[in-house]
């Protein structure tokens, strides 16, 4: 943004972190990212990002990463100052901060000369949408607010300091009503006959407000709740993780529709390439045109199903730049552990895009049409932000007869099924259909996941946060990974894959089981019928399972221990047999 810088924050975080609608504090300020149409122009500067299998599925050219720029030129994130109400320590004034003379400059009392507080308290709804809270409407019991910004209605607001309660934050007006605290404002139903949703998208800029029907729902501003990120990523896997594809990434504009191949390629002076044959070039970009005329299926499934067959399948190292590097590692000692497949993936990047965010609710199926939108219908750009990881990890596959044969016993259906019910009861409150059914499959290979990462943070030398699982379970499917989760403060460290080079993966994974047999919290969690969010979980707990937000990928739901080592009263039904 031109004009002078306010704050920072790393890359990845605005992905994850601090994305488009979500609010920043900086110092004493409060900012909310703006959208993507206000962003700064792509620039020789910035570096882009390319996956085609996630650019066929969003319909963009390319992703970029959130640019980083002092130059005025180029720009940076655009922010605007949000929440719009502010609040004087000195003379308690509470109003918008147009109405203390407040510019681009450190917002600041023009009577009292003192720093103005962002209001700490915003509304929120499902559908998105943000605005201020509604002081006025709070403190005059719904009343209309068209007034509230006269000399009859100059609204006040004191912490009277008695403690931290809301109880202690009072609420006056010049008007002569009685006072009112915050006490009860946060409460699931409080705006209820107060307030109606305004419908706002401030980060749309001064687009006009949606009708909206959402009950809003007061919240901290610094709330997890007030803003989640959707994203959505993908293993770059052949043939699109080889150096002869990277290198046609970057002339795929002049070499899209050239009618004669290798006279452009001799233009671009190609022709003679260190690495790659001029032959090698012509049969890459005819691939890649092959691929953009096709009807693919971009679906979750197949992407997950295409990345499933790479990782079953020998990927050597090859000279040039490569971004998949996957060799299988033979274990007769994982097979007593029905592990029928290791590999190796020693080197694998990974692309996560933003693809848009949710509010008061973490995104999940059951309410993808809640997903607000990170530009305005009439300004799509032609990319998405995106960053990209580049790390390694262990990709392990369960014998699929065995797993067919345990998830077959009436016990272990009759264990899972108070989960599936629960998952079909989130959908049916959005009167959706479940878009899958949840297997016992899933389930235990989810919480082997959870178990593995937790042993591996002890062995690996990274810590929980910085592993990830992906997870490869549907009946054709029966495999999870492990990997490097970031590239910034772990790296790369070779750490995962020694603990298959190492000779002691079936003794970890054993440990790791065994671990799962036993919890603080038991016997409580192990009885529990069911817990965690929506009651999708049974046997799970901060104390065994549950793992960093940033490591599950279903959100530490979908958990039970008990179908890794069984129950006391049924050592049975469990997968896995540790004598």
């Amino acid at each position: 943004m031109k004009g002078r810088p306010i704050g920072g924050v790393r890359r990845a975080q605005l992905i994850t972190t601090y994305g488009v609608g979500s609010l920043i504090a900086v110092d004493s300020e409060s900012f909310m990212v703006a959208g993507l149409d206000r962003w700064p122009e792509l620039g020789p500067f910035d570096q882009t990002i390319n996956e085609r299998r996630l650019e066929r599925k969003f319909g963009v050219s390319c992703f970029r990463l959130p640019p980083a720029s002092d130059s005025d030129k180029y720009g940076d994130i655009p922010v605007i100052r949000f929440p719009e109400v502010q609040s004087c320590p000195g003379c308690n004034r509470l109003a918008r901060a147009k109405f203390f003379g407040v510019t681009r400059g450190p917002a600041k009392c023009r009577e009292c000369d003192r720093e103005l507080v962002p209001s700490r308290f915003v509304v929120c709804c499902a559908a998105g949408h943000i605005d201020d809270f509604p002081y006025f409407r709070w403190l005059h019991k719904g009343g209309d607010s068209k007034g509230d910004d006269s000399r009859r209605h100059e609204l006040r607001l004191k912490a009277i300091g008695r403690s931290a309660s809301l109880g202690d934050i009072e609420i006056s007006c010049s008007c002569g009503v009685r006072s009112v605290t915050m006490e009860g404002a946060l409460s699931k139903g409080a705006l209820k006959g107060v307030s109606d949703c305004t419908g706002r998208r401030p980060w749309l800029g001064n687009i006009p407000a949606e009708h909206c029907e959402e009950l809003p729902r007061a919240m901290q501003r610094g709330a997890s709740g007030v803003w989640f990120s959707d994203v959505d990523s993908a293993l770059s896997i052949p043939p699109w993780s080889e150096g002869v594809q990277q290198l046609v990434n970057r002339y795929w504009k002049s070499l899209k529709k050239a009618p004669d191949l290798r006279d452009r390629l001799e233009e671009l002076e190609l022709d003679n390439h260190r690495l790659f044959s001029i032959e090698e070039i012509i049969q890459a970009v005819e691939r890649r045109r092959q691929e953009d005329a096709g009807l693919t299926d971009t679906s979750e499934a197949a992407l997950r199903f295409d990345e499933y067959q790479a990782l079953t399948r020998t990927t050597e190292e090859r000279p040039g730049k490569q971004d998949f590097v996957c060799v299988p590692w033979p274990d007769e000692s994982a097979a007593e552990l029905a592990i029928d497949t290791v590999m190796r993936v020693k080197r694998l990047r990974e692309v996560r895009v933003l693809k848009g965010f949710t509010r008061l609710a973490a995104p999940s199926p059951a309410n993808s049409k809640q997903q607000a939108s990170l530009y305005s219908p009439e300004n799509r750009p032609d990319w998405l932000p995106a960053i990209e990881v580049i790390g390694e990890g262990v990709f392990l596959r369960l014998d699929p007869t065995r797993l067919a044969a345990w998830e077959s016993r009436l016990q272990v259906l009759e264990r899972v099924a108070p989960i599936s019910s629960a998952y079909r009861d989130r959908f049916t409150r959005f009167d959706l259909v479940p878009d899958r059914e949840i297997a016992p499959r899933l389930v235990m290979i989810h919480t082997l996941a959870h178990a593995i990462i937790n042993e591996w943070s002890l062995d690996s030398g990274y810590p929980a946060a910085s592993l990830r699982e992906r997870l490869y379970v549907s009946e054709e499917m029966s495999g999870l990974l492990v990997y490097t989760a970031t590239s910034d403060s772990a790296g790369s460290l070779g750490g995962i894959v020694a603990q298959v080079e190492s000779g002691n993966l079936a003794s970890s994974v054993r440990r790791a089981i065994d671990r799962m047999s036993w919890c603080s919290a038991d016997p409580l969690c192990i009885e529990s019928d069911t817990s965690g969010v929506d009651n999708l979980n049974r046997a799970a707990c901060h104390s065994c399972v549950l793992l960093p937000e940033t490591s599950c990928e279903e959100f530490n739901t979908l958990l039970d221990r008990a179908l890794l080592c069984g129950i006391p009263e049924d050592p049975g039904l469990g997968f896995f047999t540790l004598d």
